[in-house]
Formats: C-alpha cells, sequence, structure tokens
C-alpha cells in the first residue's frame, strides 16, 4: 500500500481493467478507463509484467476519487504518491515508477475476468479487500463462507495471543489451539 496512510483499509467490488503494451493490436475501450470508476467500487488492474512504467498516477486519482471510487488495486506500477496521500486516496500497486504509462501500457478492456496467477481469476464485482497487510478478492458468493472463517481464525488467534501472554510456550500452545 503506498497510500493514503497505515492503518487505511478499503473494502468493496472490483472493476476490472486489463491494460495491454502500447503497440498491442486490438480495440480501445469507449471511455479512458479512469471514467470507468463508479462510487462505492474498487479498480482493480492489470498491467503487463515487466514494464519499468506506471499505469496509474495522481490525475487518474483524483478523477477517481471525484466519481467515489473507494480505491485502486494495481497488478503493477504506480506513480505520484504524494498526490494520492494528498487527496486520501487508496491505492495498493506492487511497486513505483517515475515513468508514466502512454509510452508503454494502455487499457484494452473494462470489466472482464482476469487471470491473476495459475487458475486465480479476478472477476468483475468480486470483493476487493486492502490494507497494510496486503489484498485479496472474494467471488461474492463465498462472501459469507469467508467471514465465518476469518471470525473463527481471529477468535483462534486472539485464544492464542492470550495463552502466550500468559507465558505458555509456543508449541503446546500452537498444538492446542491451531488445529
Amino acid at each position: 500500500m503506498f497510500s493514503p496512510k497505515p492503518g487505511t483499509t478499503i473494502h468493496g467490488p472490483a472493476i476490472t481493467v486489463k491494460m495491454v503494451r502500447t503497440n498491442s493490436p486490438g480495440a480501445f475501450p469507449p471511455v479512458h478507463f479512469a471514467d470507468a470508476n463508479k462510487e462505492g467500487h474498487i479498480m482493480y488492474i492489470q498491467q503487463p509484467k515487466d514494464l519499468p512504467s506506471a499505469c496509474w498516477g495522481g490525475l487518474m486519482s483524483t478523477r477517481a476519487h471525484k466519481l467515489g471510487a473507494l480505491g485502486v488495486i494495481i497488478d503493477g506500477r504506480m506513480r505520484d504518491i504524494q498526490e494520492h496521500r494528498d487527496i486520501g486516496f487508496p491505492v495498493f500497486a506492487r511497486g513505483t515508477s517515475v515513468l508514466g504509462s502512454n509510452t508503454f501500457t494502455r487499457a484494452s478492456e473494462i470489466n472482464v475476468p482476469l487471470q491473476f496467477r495459475g487458475d486465480l481469476w479476478i472477476h468483475p464485482n468480486d470483493i476487493m479487500v486492502g490494507d497494510e497487510n496486503g489484498v485479496v478478492a472474494v467471488p461474492p458468493s463465498l462472501v459469507e463462507q469467508v467471514v465465518q472463517l476469518c471470525q473463527e481464525r481471529m477468535e483462534i488467534d486472539e485464544n492464542t495471543l492470550a495463552a502466550l501472554r500468559a507465558g505458555e510456550p509456543m508449541g503446546p500452545t500452537i498444538k492446542r489451539l491451531r488445529k
């Protein structure tokens, strides 16, 4: 997470954007991808791997913020960190760059399923959650199941922490509480 600050958490449905190399054949979306942001949504952008450029910057965050977007998650690079912080707009990315996108990448598709890695896909309207620890995506059909599992794990962690604070040894405590 690069902005706005530690302690920030975002969650909401995804709007997906597939970026391609500038010279790739194919159609262009009917609007600039920053204009595809929606109120209460999080934009997930997939940039081609191994590019030195950013695909998102301060001007785009300004537009997304104005449209009511909750944040942006980039499988790639971003720039203009201070601009995002100044407007309090959360941006999560794999890295940064001082290079802009125009000579390197362009949007090719909006709101299409994107293959993250292997069998992992990000679909439009998947629930994206991001905080200072990282980002996850959950299909809407699994949200209730995931929430229940997280609540159970949180209780186990709280009990484990209490036992460790009381002086119990790590090995037996883990074995007893983390089945």
